[in-house]
């Protein structure tokens, strides 16, 4: 009996060890698990989910809580966190680099530069990507190429690698855009070299551990998945997805997409043994099973386009964005619809919005329009940032839209970059300001709030596009067609050649014909700049009339101005023959910003006209400077040489694109 009781007590002691231990096991398990956070772009588990729970089900009317805001200069790459820190790249005009921020402040911890500022003036300026959390270190990937291997606590540099030189990435020709995925020990990406197209590094010392194919790269990371218990990694390359071997990098399967230019921004999604595949250019999307043999097509819909938002799975239905337009704009919200469609088939649940162009006059129409946007699954909630800069929170429903909350924390600009999820914070940011808001319970948040997102000082978002282009070109990024071309000449000689007359009457008139060159430039400005949109409205096509700005201001600089008088001072004299060489250049970055600002990309070919129209105006000085003055000669010059420059031009937008 005694030694049964000895057992009893020794069983129920190590019973309760036993359950102790698990306790702290699972407690410990927690921690881990919370301060893994949100480690990679599209979330721990690489598909926009989170486990976050707790999470308000509504935001109060002057909007949720902001913990801080701040500025952190161009660029479209996202936060990682984990514990009390986040990471992100960004770009000023000292450099590029990679930043680490205090999760409860933003205040800089530490910040890394890897690179000069690129493309500060372009359409897309800054770093594409977003940096990778894992095992203490931080990966990142810069849009020329480079791969870098940081402490994530303090900045260091381990190791980097230069892709492009080493490898020659080919198929991201918008910059090298593709986060790092860490798995396996390994870094993974699509590079898109020479037998490299994707290329698997070690993590500790940066060692190529494996390279796979020649595919032109795109901008899509690595996917990892399994199929049949088996580890695989998904790349989305530029024309085909490739499913390759995690452990050699052979390869599985291959679906060829596409030929020529192509892009694909937005991730795949696989739910065993399906996967989910959709692109830009109006491709739709479609559905294919992977688990055996040659993959095998579901099904196929037009439906859900995506181009630089992807969309997230939620018990067997998709949200996310459809778009209309072939491309996303950088100046004005993308057309399209905000749907709910089922997995398995494809069907539409349901939709929002109406995929009508948005203009300032018919704003009230889109009020309530979701739009573009990135999207966090966590609660039973989609945690949505759109293009205008709204954050929306969405109840998960397959049956209806139904919209719990919304506010604008980053308005006046538009962003596509998704937001972070840690800790009931969102991080967000657009190509200026940084802004994290606690969206979890009231309850639970311990720090002081002083602002709220009603609060937040924003700019009101202006549809320029809308009053400035009557008709834009749906191919931004292709050389305009000869019609347009003979269009758009045609156009500009005649308006040279009223703004020509015009002038020479109003000079007469006012007796001013020393002021002549002054008034020819301001008809000449004036009637290429509304020349776009007047004939836009009257043609209902896009007719390129700016260049006649830029001709104007060429011959304004190289003709001869007012005379001088003998009594003006030293100082006047030198002001006055500057003058015309400051008025060429200001309208020149008038023409620049505003070409950039309505992602006009073919500025640089006009701006590149000038050399072939110089040897005119030198000619149509001559002209000028003679007793005798042949306005007839003079005009018919000023058409040869807007002839020369438009030559020049389109020799330049033909040779570069």
């Amino acid at each position: 009996m005694q030694v049964l009781n000895r057992s009893c007590i020794w069983f129920a002691d190590r019973l309760v060890f036993g359950c102790s231990l698990s306790i702290l096991l699972l407690a410990v398990g927690e921690n881990i698990l919370a301060d893994d956070g949100w480690p990679f772009v599209r979330g721990p588990a690489y598909n926009g989910h989170s486990a976050e729970t707790n999470l308000a089900d509504e935001w109060p009317a002057e909007g949720p809580p902001i913990l801080w805001t701040r500025k952190l200069g161009q660029g479209y790459s996202a936060f990682v966190a984990t514990g009390d820190r986040v990471y992100t790249q960004g770009q000023n005009v000292t450099g590029q680099y990679v930043y680490c921020l205090n999760a409860e402040t933003g205040e800089t911890i530490w910040e890394y530069r890897y690179d000069w500022p690129y493309e500060a003036a372009g359409v897309y300026p800054g770093p594409r990507s977003t940096p990778t959390l894992s095992h203490g270190r931080l990966f990142f990937t810069s849009p020329d190429g480079l791969l870098g291997c940081l402490d994530q606590s303090s900045g260091e540099n381990i190791w980097s690698k230069d892709l492009l030189n080493t490898y020659g990435i080919e198929g991201c020709d918008f910059g090298y855009s593709c986060s790092p995925t860490v798995i396996d020990n390994m870094v993974i990406l699509p590079v898109g070299g020479s037998n490299a197209g994707v290329v698997a590094f070690d993590m500790e010392t940066g060692a190529e551990v494996w390279a796979s194919t020649s595919e032109p790269a795109s901008y899509t990371p690595a996917f990892p998945i399994e199929i049949n218990g088996e580890a695989f990694v998904v790349c989305y390359m530029q024309n085909s997805l490739l499913i390759l071997s995690r452990h050699d990098g052979q390869r599985i399967h291959q679906m060829d997409l596409s030929h020529g230019y192509d892009e694909h921004s937005a991730w795949p999604i696989y739910d065993e043994p399906n996967l989910w595949m959709s692109g830009p250019f109006r491709s739709g999307s479609h559905l294919v099973d992977v688990s055996a043999g040659q993959p095998k097509t579901v099904w196929r819909s037009k439906t859900l386009s995506n181009d630089v938002c992807s969309s997230v799975l939620v018990d067997g239905y998709l949200y996310g964005f459809d778009i209309f337009d072939v491309q996303s704009k950088t100046h004005r919200p993308s057309r399209g619809i905000f749907r709910c469609i089922d997995f398995s088939t494809g069907g539409e649940q349901w939709g929002n919005g109406t995929g009508r162009p948005r203009r300032t006059s018919n704003a009230e129409e889109f009020a309530s329009d979701i739009g573009q946007a990135g999207i966090i699954a966590a609660d039973g909630k989609l945690i949505i940032l759109n293009e205008l800069g709204e954050l929306i929170l969405l109840k998960t429903d397959p049956k209806q839209c139904v919209e719990l909350a919304r506010c604008t924390v980053l308005g006046g600009e538009l962003t596509w970059t998704p937001p972070c999820l840690n800790n009931g914070r969102i991080y967000v940011r657009n190509q200026s300001t940084a802004v994290c808001i606690y969206v979890g319970q009231p309850a639970d948040l311990k720090t002081v709030v002083t602002l709220r997102a009603g609060e937040l000082s924003q700019k009101q978002y202006r549809n320029l596009a809308a009053i400035v282009l009557a008709v834009e070109p749906e191919y931004a990024f292709d050389v305009p067609h000869d019609r347009w071309l003979i269009q758009w000449f045609t156009a500009s000689i005649a308006l040279i050649t009223i703004g020509k007359l015009s002038a020479a009457y109003a000079a007469k008139k006012l007796a001013a014909n020393s002021y002549r060159p002054w008034i020819e430039l301001v008809f000449l400005c004036v009637s290429g700049a509304l020349g776009t949109t007047l004939l836009g409205h009257l043609t209902n096509e896009f007719v390129f009339t700016w260049p006649v700005c830029l001709y104007a201001a060429l011959e304004f600089v190289g003709l001869p101005g007012v005379a001088e008088k003998t009594e003006e001072r030293s100082v006047i004299r030198f002001l006055r023959r500057r003058l015309p060489l400051f008025i060429f250049l200001c309208i020149c970055m008038a023409y620049f910003l505003a070409c950039r600002r309505l992602s006009l990309v073919f500025e640089w070919a006009f701006l590149a006209g000038f050399p072939g129209a110089v040897p005119v105006v030198w000619l149509l000085r001559w002209l000028r400077t003679r007793e005798r003055r042949m306005p007839v000669a003079e005009g018919f010059t000023s058409c040869v040489g807007f002839a020369a420059f438009f030559a020049t031009a389109v020799s330049f937008l033909r040779f570069r694109y």
